[in-house]
């Protein structure tokens, strides 16, 4: 089973400069990246910029309606006016079957603000010393996971130093 974690960086490039490492370690075989999209909100921006780390044709289309889907919750709702948010509030509830609930959408738009940027990533089978290892020195911040509470406790205690 695939696990979505999202983490938070202080700065806006943060979250590009680890996808970068996170897939030259799945180059390595160290983890198994399905998908993931960054989300960079500048200073000065009104709203967050977001890119899918992979190309959106073929089977990438299904990932890029889910990114949108996503980060359309996320940063864009309020903009959208009552009915839109309504019909958005139907598709929400079979988000949560994934682990993406209004705890979820609430924690990460809470953090995800202008000037810090997010890597959301979509993942499984990592070698979690070796990961930690190669992101060691990162100033990066777990928001969100899916896991187990007593994995997202363990992946949280790895990642705090």
């Amino acid at each position: 089973m695939a696990t979505l974690t999202v983490w938070k960086f202080s700065d806006p490039e943060g979250a590009e400069r680890v996808l970068g490492k996170v897939e030259a370690l799945q180059k390595q075989e160290l983890i198994e990246v399905h998908d993931a999209a960054t989300v960079t909100w500048p200073a000065g921006k009104k709203k967050p910029k977001t890119k899918q780390a992979f190309s959106t044709t073929g089977a990438g289309a299904a990932g890029g309606a889910f990114w949108g889907l996503l980060f359309g919750l996320l940063f864009f709702v309020p903009f959208f006016g009552m009915a839109l948010g309504a019909a958005l509030g139907a598709i929400t509830g079979s988000m949560a079957d994934v682990g993406i609930d209004d705890d979820f959408i609430r924690s990460v738009r809470a953090e995800v603000t202008e000037g810090t940027s997010a890597l959301f990533l979509l993942s499984s089978d990592a070698v979690v010393d070796r990961v930690h290892a190669a992101l060691e020195g990162e100033d990066m911040k777990l928001i969100k996971t899916n896991l187990s509470v007593e994995d997202e406790d363990a992946l949280r205690e790895m990642f705090s130093d």
